[in-house]
């Protein structure tokens, strides 16, 4: 595990604790993760991927969280000893979203595959048994 791996886990630490207990924003409701952290090798920049879910307007608990990005660069430098405290943006993932959407499409297919597996399983089950005798019978007879 690279040094920037191990830092990357530790801001989504610290900036999850902060989320969930130190950002005051009005604008910042309904559930908000931290998904994915990336930091630049020069640990000048760091992007912060967050998901939400139950808030009213996603661009609105953006601008909450991008405008308490002072306070969570400052955070981040207090609880990492880096010789640079990276600049931090907030990115909203929408791979929840979109998985989501992804599941209501597959729920409203109609598709009967646990019938057509176990038929297919047992025919090729048969097969196997059927033939099986008959090349040792063909092997006894020469």
């Amino acid at each position: 595990m690279e040094r920037t791996d191990r830092i990357e886990e530790e801001i989504k630490k610290i900036v999850s604790k902060l989320i969930e207990n130190g950002i005051k924003d009005p604008r910042v409701d309904g559930l908000v993760s931290v998904t994915k952290v990336e930091v630049s090798k020069d640990m000048k920049y760091c992007k912060i991927y967050v998901s939400m879910i139950g808030s009213t307007d996603n661009n609105a608990v953006l601008e909450g969280l991008n405008s308490a990005k002072g306070v969570v660069r400052k955070e981040i430098g207090s609880k990492i000893r880096t010789f640079n405290t990276p600049e931090v943006k907030f990115i909203y993932d929408d791979s929840m979203a979109y998985g989501q959407h992804i599941e209501n499409i597959l729920s409203t297919l109609d598709i009967k595959h646990d019938e057509e597996d176990e038929t297919a399983t047992d025919n090729t089950d048969k097969m196997s048994e059927d033939e099986s005798p008959e090349m040792d019978s063909s092997n006894d007879e020469e």
